[in-house]
């Protein structure tokens, strides 16, 4: 059913599902008082606060753009994007040590994947939906030529670090909230968020530069494009060091298009056996006494 509809609605113009989105997402703006306080704290905490407008109508056309990205022929989906700084890439995959795109939740993320595959084999990792009806819609969605999905678990580690080993490229979206173990406490605008350090360890075994990637949404239905920027942080020695240059980095990036960030997004959330982050633990010690 789900794959039916998706599938019917990526037959509109990108400009109409960009329209419907922007008036759902005020719609889901309105009607959510738990959505609408996360998306104003995380913009405010941010400083990003003067977006509010923009951020809500960017978040619904980022739902509504979907049914297109992944169900659209590919032909027609990259048609709408245009690519910018590309040589940054093919430059570090001539090296043949493999590259790291790291890209967070900013503008049309989908589409990225899709666009590198079409230069070069590419191994995203994702992580499987906790829905079995989403499955086949994402796994077929994501899954196209030359694009290979690793599953967020060991397995998938392997394949990635032996894609990379192949001198081939691979891809994680570096701000999404990893399970217990797999990551560290690194402050995020201003608060301690539970960060990835899969990807600072991959290029340490591997020597693979990393290469920040986004795609902004343009006004109108007119399309994406897509941006390669160099990754300048310095990562440090410690697992909390990288995991904190890898945020830094992503700040930067997301105040290219602050409205595009998807800052309804449980950043701050700790997972199930992860005790909650130093400064936490103190401010719950003090209430409770």
């Amino acid at each position: 059913m789900l794959v039916s509809l998706f599938r019917l609605l990526s037959k509109l113009p990108l400009f109409f599902l960009h329209a419907i989105g922007a008036a759902v997402g005020w719609l889901v703006y309105l009607a959510s008082s738990s959505y609408r306080k996360k998306l104003k704290d995380n913009l405010t905490r941010a400083g990003y606060q003067a977006h509010l407008s923009k951020a809500i109508r960017e978040s619904g056309k980022s739902m509504f753009e979907l049914p297109f990205v992944w169900c659209a022929p590919p032909q027609r989906v990259l048609r709408t994007a245009t690519i910018e700084n590309w040589e940054l890439a093919q430059a570090a995959l001539d090296t043949k040590t493999g590259v790291i795109f790291l890209t967070p939740h900013l503008g049309c993320f989908e589409i990225i994947a899709q666009a590198i595959a079409t230069k070069t084999a590419l191994t995203a990792l994702y992580r499987p939906p906790r829905k079995d009806a989403l499955k086949p819609l994402i796994e077929g969605a994501r899954g196209r030529h030359n694009l290979l999905l690793a599953p967020a678990n060991l397995a998938g580690v392997r394949t990635l670090l032996k894609a990379l080993k192949k001198g081939q490229a691979i891809g994680l979206l570096p701000d999404q909230v990893p399970q217990n173990g797999e990551g560290v406490w690194a402050n995020f605008f201003g608060r301690p968020a539970y960060t990835m350090t899969l990807s600072a360890k991959l290029h340490q075994m591997s020597g693979a530069p990393i290469i920040l990637s986004y795609a902004e949404r343009l006004p109108f239905g007119r399309g994406y494009v897509i941006r390669f920027v160099p990754f300048e942080e310095a990562l440090g020695d410690t697992p909390e060091q990288q995991a904190q240059a890898i945020n830094l980095a992503m700040e930067k990036l997301i105040a290219r298009c602050p409205a595009q960030y998807i800052w309804s997004y449980n950043r701050y959330k700790t997972p199930p056996g992860v005790s909650a982050p130093p400064s936490a633990t103190a401010a719950a010690s003090q209430v409770d006494a």
